[in-house]
């Protein structure tokens, strides 16, 4: 099968994910001839991928949601067989420098977080990746509470980074969004703000969503 186009509409894109609901990663891969890895250790992002590139996310690594044309974010969440998800969630890479002015209100966060298409996926450790199941997929934007929770965490720890004090970020800060480094290797240094106001060299930092919050928000779709 060719590749997909973009969807056109909220509706088309819901029909595409209604079709793959309870297909295997691995049924997935061969009906639309996409290589498949042997494992995920080297290609962990193998099933975002194939996803986006069956539903027809056209975003690439542009700085915009995965399905632009809608505004609709894609992320997959993997599960355990108790419904729970498995790991957190990468929002977007975090700003080291540049931060004077910085509001929530414009951030990556906030436009990344803004629509998304929750996409579940059986992923439990036992499970080969061609063996994961694709849940029921489903549309979600943060209600105002969620909202101000998302903020108030970017707002805490934007200003550490502001102040110099990246250091003092760990995963444990956050109510429902941490910091944690985000490098394929440790020489991948980048700039940031140090404890003097001058510029120094740390890892990347990525925002990543709690599991507690991802599993609110799968409770509330499908008991609510």
């Amino acid at each position: 099968m060719r590749k997909p186009n973009p969807p056109e509409t909220i509706n088309e894109l819901m029909q595409r994910v209604n079709n793959i609901a309870g297909v295997t990663l691995g049924e997935l891969a061969a009906r639309y001839q996409f290589k498949t890895p042997e494992h995920l250790l080297k290609e962990k992002g193998w099933p975002g991928q194939l996803l986006e590139y069956v539903l027809g996310a056209s975003a690439g690594s542009k700085p915009v949601p995965d399905f632009e044309l809608l505004g609709v974010e894609l992320k997959s969440l993997p599960i355990g067989y108790n419904g729970k998800p498995l790991e957190t969630t990468y929002v977007t890479t975090v700003p080291l420098t540049g931060l004077t002015g910085a509001t929530f209100h414009d951030s990556s966060v906030k436009k990344k977080l803004a629509h998304v298409l929750w996409l579940p996926i059986l992923a439990e450790r036992e499970l080969q990746p061609v063996d994961r199941v694709i849940g029921s997929g489903f549309l979600w934007q943060p209600n105002a509470h969620q909202t101000a929770q998302l903020q108030r965490d970017w707002e805490e720890q934007i200003e550490l980074i502001a102040l110099g004090e990246i250091e003092q970020i760990s995963g444990h800060l956050g109510e429902v969004m941490q910091i944690r480094p985000k490098a394929a290797n440790s020489k991948a240094l980048t700039d940031v703000i140090g404890p003097n106001g001058k510029i120094t060299k740390t890892l990347p930092r990525g925002f990543y969503l709690k599991t507690k919050f991802t599993q609110q928000i799968l409770f509330e779709h499908f008991q609510g």
